[in-house]
């Protein structure tokens, strides 16, 4: 068995694990990122970034957007539509996941991590000192520090020990765009808030091809193919050529779920990190893979006790915005029609464009006053420790 020495292994080459290993090679540390499959490739997601996502990536990628967006349509069920306008920054940038994640590749070979694609990982062990990793041909990778970005269902997940305490099941199509799909959708997207509590649906132009989707809790599989289908009827789509369409599981990690074992991190997706309400991951996963990356190399050169500043990282930034996006996907759950008309209004509105441009986090539309005391009283109370 040949045997490779990294100081940290990056296994999973989506957001979390390009920009945990770009960081990471940023900071001197020898790295390499290791993927099952070869860029570009497809991956299901709606790809729209906020502001979040938007101001992490454009200084260390060329953003290969497809549309800007600065209009929203929101419909309940697919009645009562009214569209919103966005002022000063856009409200979603649009990506296509092949192009988006191969530019975190280009960016993560530049910076100088190796890269190994088509290999999958079939096992991960660790002693005092390193962490190896090893591939389905027999052959072994060993780390310092390995950090695994391969989804919430991959091997460095389970190896963890992450549990979810919500799970959901997103269909969408890539429909192929017609002139007149082109000039309709351009710099405007649709937000359907579904009759399944908890669940909506999306329209996201990308200028050639429209993404069209919708998420509900896992489960409820038939309910969720209907949604789409009605959906997509609603919209006169019904009729376009489909590109490829495709489904996927969205996790969220329960409160108490570990984000180490020893000397592996886990990041992204496979830390179960994303927003709860929208289901929001990709700037979960730029941050978290950067956090990663950085203390993986600094553990390097100081010894495994550096790692324990990526969990104090996680719980100071990331976990209020998953508190936060649970206490508003309860009041979405049980209040859709109320969620629905505070867009039209100036304080719904802001706060929703705040978030989508960046400029507030959920946690933080709950520190203002008059928000925070509609969400308890709908039943979005904080919880309480114990």
């Amino acid at each position: 068995m040949a045997e490779t020495t990294f100081d940290v292994a990056v296994v999973g080459a989506g957001p979390a694990g390009l920009s945990a290993a770009r960081a990471a090679a940023a900071a001197g540390a020898r790295t390499i990122v290791i993927d099952r499959a070869e860029h570009p490739r497809y991956k299901t997601c709606g790809g729209g970034l906020i502001g979040t996502s938007l101001g992490l990536a454009a200084p260390r990628i060329q953003v290969p957007a497809r549309d800007s967006i600065s209009a929203i349509t929101f419909t309940d069920d697919g009645n009562r539509a009214f569209t919103r306008q966005s002022t000063g920054k856009p409200l979603l940038t649009m990506v296509r996941r092949d192009d988006f994640d191969h530019a975190w590749l280009k960016a993560a070979a530049a910076s100088g991590a190796e890269v190994l694609q088509n290999a999958q990982v079939r096992a991960i062990d660790q002693d005092t000192e390193s962490a190896t990793v090893t591939l389905a041909d027999g052959s072994a990778l060993t780390a310092r520090v390995v950090i695994g970005a391969d989804g919430s269902a991959g091997i460095t997940s389970r190896y963890v020990g992450v549990t979810f305490d919500q799970q959901d099941l997103g269909l969408e199509v890539e429909l192929a765009a017609t002139p007149e799909d082109r000039a309709a959708w351009r710099g405007r997207v649709q937000l359907d808030w579904g009759a399944e509590p908890g669940s909506y649906g999306w329209v996201f132009p990308k200028d050639d091809e429209l993404t069209v989707g919708v998420i509900m809790a896992k489960g409820k599989g038939a309910e969720t193919k209907d949604y789409l289908t009605k959906f997509l009827a609603g919209l006169g789509l019904h009729g376009r050529e489909v590109v490829r369409d495709s489904g996927h599981l969205t996790r969220c990690r329960a409160d108490d779920a570990p984000l180490a074992r020893g000397r592996v991190l886990v990041a992204g997706d496979a830390a179960g990190l994303l927003e709860p309400w929208t289901r929001e991951g990709i700037s979960f996963a730029l941050r978290s893979g950067a956090w990663a990356g950085e203390v993986a190399a600094r553990a390097a050169q100081q010894g495994a006790g550096a790692l324990d500043g990526y969990p104090a990282l996680i719980r100071k930034h990331l976990a209020p915005e998953i508190t936060a996006g649970r206490r508003l996907l309860t009041v979405f759950s049980r209040h859709r029609h109320l969620i629905h008309a505070a867009m039209a209004t100036p304080l719904g509105w802001r706060a929703f464009e705040g978030f989508c441009q960046g400029d507030l986090t959920m946690a933080g539309i709950l520190r203002r006053a008059p928000l925070r005391v509609a969400i308890n009283l709908l039943g979005g109370e904080q919880p309480h420790p114990g």
